[in-house]
């Protein structure tokens, strides 16, 4: 224990070895330097979202809670608790779960709630929810037009790892 706590402290003093490290859990976990390249992106454009969020008046978790609710439920026609049971979640990260491209259209969104609350100057929750209904929407709207022209649903209920990524950590 005193040996992760010392790793933990480390970690402050330097965020970059935090972002190694979970590089080196993933991929110890089988997934794919494009994907972990996709999650380490989406982490870092979430982090910018709550520091927006933070400076323009939002405090609560709850708020936070709710404001990531619009956004998923904008982009993907459900909250995250509806998402974590379509995927039959229980207590694992949503967002470690996500195929390529949910994790393409959940930073779409979010980089869009960012774009639109700075250059509308969105201050405490209410702005800010319709900031994140209005960023959720515009991920949304590229969803659905993404699943015309494929013809193929982005939503899934795979978990975690795609079949071809698991042969590939059994090879």
């Amino acid at each position: 224990m005193a040996k992760v706590g010392y790793e933990r402290v480390q970690e402050i003093e330097d965020p970059e070895l935090a972002t190694k490290r979970s590089r080196k859990l993933y991929k110890a976990k089988g997934y794919s330097e494009a994907w972990i390249e996709k999650r380490m992106r989406g982490i870092a454009i979430r982090d910018e979202l709550t520091e927006e969020w933070k400076d323009r008046g939002i405090q609560k978790q709850v708020e936070y809670a709710i404001l990531t609710a619009e956004i998923s439920q904008a982009t993907f026609g459900m909250t995250p608790a509806e998402y974590k049971k379509y995927k039959s979640l229980k207590r694992e990260n949503l967002r470690d779960h996500y195929t390529d491209l949910e994790l393409i259209f959940s930073m779409l969104g979010e980089a869009s709630t960012t774009e639109i609350t700075r250059n509308k100057n969105a201050q405490g929750f209410i702005e800010n929810k319709d900031a994140a209904n209005r960023g959720g929407k515009i991920a949304g709207d590229a969803r659905k037009n993404l699943e015309i022209e494929s013809g193929k649903k982005v939503s899934t209920t795979n978990n975690y790892l795609t079949e071809s990524e698991k042969s590939k950590k059994i090879k």
